[in-house]
């Protein structure tokens, strides 16, 4: 069983920098996969970015701006979001799947806004 909790969310101005974290209690291994996504008002979810054993992939909204990086453990995931833009304000949610079993945090919200 694997748990996902987010932290890092909060207020910060358009331009700013925020840094997420989503510490994974459970196994997460190099054979899983992880990504963020995020939900805004009235939206529906949207993949943001994910990592893997293979590599990075980004949504074209964040290309540039975000960095998705991992601990050598892969028990923590970071989400380092720089330039932030009103657009950015979303719940971020972290996901993980391993064994082909899906899980996913209570997500953390950020709000850009000046």
């Amino acid at each position: 069983q694997v748990q996902l909790v987010e932290s890092g969310g909060g207020l910060v101005q358009p331009g700013g920098s925020l840094r997420l974290s989503c510490a994974a209690s459970g196994s997460m291994s190099s054979g899983s996969l992880m990504a963020w996504y995020r939900q805004a008002p009235g939206k529906q979810r949207e993949f943001v970015a994910e990592m893997s054993s293979v590599g990075k992939n980004y949504a074209d909204s964040v290309k540039g701006r975000f960095t998705i990086s991992r601990t050598n453990t892969w028990n923590t995931l970071y989400l380092q979001m720089n330039s932030l833009k009103v657009e950015d304000t979303a719940v971020y949610y972290c996901y993980g799947r391993k064994d082909g079993m899906d899980y996913w945090g209570k997500g953390t919200l950020v709000t850009v806004s000046s």
